[in-house]
């Protein structure tokens, strides 16, 4: 029996030793949360509904894909156990590795593969043209999927795999079924971590908790292929738009890892000998002016190459990434520099001298009005805010009125899918950037496309484009594919889809006790540690 006073001393012992206990419960549980800056707050969760690439990284934390792709640009099996094809490549049968479960518990079923499938295919350039050659899509079994086409599609794994927005996510077939045009309104994902809807602010905060039940594969990872093992329990998303605030919290130890860090404090983070700091992606990204093709004046080709003709890339870049010279160059082409693909072929409106006076002519032939022009610009993204300040310069240049709107990513995402007229709600112009390893082809090049109503937002219709595109899907050797692409690219700035502002880089910041970050198109969060 122990007495009052006894008990006095041994509860006095207890907190004392709590006391000293808790410093060290709370570091433990501090390494075991990842705290990172995303370069845009995450307004939506749905991957397939639209092509943000801050969508994109949330969602390959939360779902997994049949296939993942390498750092040599090379689909490997994933979800996928592996597959076979027939001799006449028509006929593809999937095999899904054993044990695959959604964060509510239910097994990875085939049929959750084919309604995940039928909702990506509608809104990829690649799924787009699967389903045109589609003849079967089933599943004959729980871990089986069979997909017959008309003819042969050889890049169907790099498609299943592909890391371009929208991904081929595999989700739960209930919500699957929700139109694409539709966003989904539940994260049950299939990947290693869970998303925290009830603790998501959209202009604030996101939180990811790791899914015990999640399988990696048993190897290395590489890219979106290999092991996605996480190695701590939480990640959060925390938004930060004010660049110095970002600073701080990052010197302070609030924050482990920035996205992308405001070129103009490189230098004083670089001083900083907690903080490591690289280039984050050498793909780099090409910088975009999208144009909508539906209204005036920008259904006229002619107003649209008048834009080109006074674009200069130097001005665009340099605003977007001030002084240093590393992070950018200029990029005559819609496809990626330094890529065994790449073309400037019928770049010279872009790398030739600018001709203002001919461009407001040319604008003129066009019969622009003089009407406003409705310019979105997300303040809150940095490169945006950057490339729009320049357009809106260059429009008053030109003599056009301006309807200079300012507003935050997630209002220009939605805004952007609207068809209207501007007048009614729509758009003329945003800004936004492609990745370089989405660029490297015509593959799974959301933005190359010119297929109309199915085309990404601006809607452009070229049939002489999308025909050429489908010359490259066909051709057979690097020389033909090279042929294909230096002729698309030709009838593309011919076409004046959109206008390339320049190849930009950005560097990623991280506290020296972060670990396992690597150089890829997008943040990769497996095999990352924390001290």
């Amino acid at each position: 029996m122990i007495g009052r006073r006894g008990a006095v001393g041994l509860g006095a012992a207890a907190l004392a030793a709590g006391t000293l206990a808790a410093p060290a419960v709370r570091a433990q549980a501090e390494a075991r949360t990842l705290r990172f800056i995303p370069h845009a707050p995450l307004a939506n969760l749905d991957p397939i509904w639209g092509t943000q690439y801050v969508v994109r990284n949330a969602a390959m934390l939360v779902w997994d894909t049949l296939y993942g792709i390498d750092s040599r640009l090379e689909p490997k099996p994933q979800m996928a156990e592996g597959h076979e094809r027939s001799d006449d490549g028509r006929v593809w049968t999937i095999r899904l590795r054993p044990g695959l479960r959604f964060h509510d518990g239910e097994p990875v079923r085939g049929t959750d593969v084919v309604a995940s499938l039928e909702r990506w295919m509608v809104r990829d350039p690649m799924g787009q043209s699967i389903r045109a050659l589609l003849t079967e899509l089933s599943a004959p079994d729980d871990r089986t999927i069979r997909l017959v086409l008309a003819a042969p599609f050889p890049r169907l794994l790099l498609a299943l795999g592909s890391i371009g927005a929208p991904c081929a996510f595999i989700m739960p077939e209930r919500i699957a079924r929700t139109d694409p045009f539709v966003q989904i309104d539940e994260a049950v994902g299939s990947g290693p971590m869970r998303f925290r809807k009830d603790e998501w602010d959209p202009a604030a905060r996101a939180l990811f908790e790791r899914f015990d039940g999640y399988q990696p594969r048993d190897e290395p990872p590489d890219w979106t292929s290999g092991g996605k093992r996480i190695a701590v329990d939480r990640i959060e998303w925390i938004v930060r738009t004010d660049p110095a605030a970002a600073v701080a919290a990052l010197q302070a130890g609030e924050i482990d890892w920035w996205e992308q860090v405001a070129p103009d404090h490189a230098p004083v983070l670089r001083r900083d000998r907690q903080i490591a700091i690289d280039i984050a992606d050498p793909m780099g990204n090409i910088g975009s002016l999208r144009f909508n093709h539906l209204h005036p004046p920008f259904n006229d080709v002619r107003a649209r190459r008048a834009v080109a003709m006074v674009v200069d890339q130097a001005d665009y870049m340099r605003a977007v990434v001030g002084d240093d010279d590393v992070l950018w160059r200029r990029a005559p082409s819609f496809f990626t520099p330094d890529t065994p693909l790449y073309s400037d072929a019928g770049g010279e409106i872009l790398s030739g001298p600018r001709d203002l006076e001919g461009a407001r002519a040319l604008l003129a032939q066009s019969g622009y009005d003089g009407r406003p022009i409705t310019l979105l610009v997300a303040e809150d993204v940095g490169p945006l805010k950057a490339m729009g300040q320049v357009t809106h310069r260059l429009l008053r240049q030109l003599g056009c009125a301006v309807d200079y709107v300012v507003t935050d990513w997630g209002t220009v995402a939605r805004r952007r899918a609207v068809k209207a007229p501007p007048a009614e709600g729509g758009w003329n112009i945003f800004h936004t950037w492609h990745a370089g390893v989405d660029c490297a082809s015509p593959a799974g090049y959301t933005a190359i496309r010119t297929n109309g109503d199915d085309a990404w937002f601006g809607w452009p219709s070229d049939p002489e484009i999308e025909r050429l595109r489908e010359i490259w899907f066909a051709a057979t050797t690097p020389a033909e594919e090279k042929a294909a692409v230096a002729a698309l690219n030709r009838a593309s700035m011919a076409f004046m889809t959109w206008v390339p502002t320049g190849l930009f880089m950005a560097y990623q910041a991280w506290r020296r006790t972060v670990g396992g970050i690597v150089r890829a198109p997008l943040p990769l969060f497996w095999g990352v540690t924390k001290a």
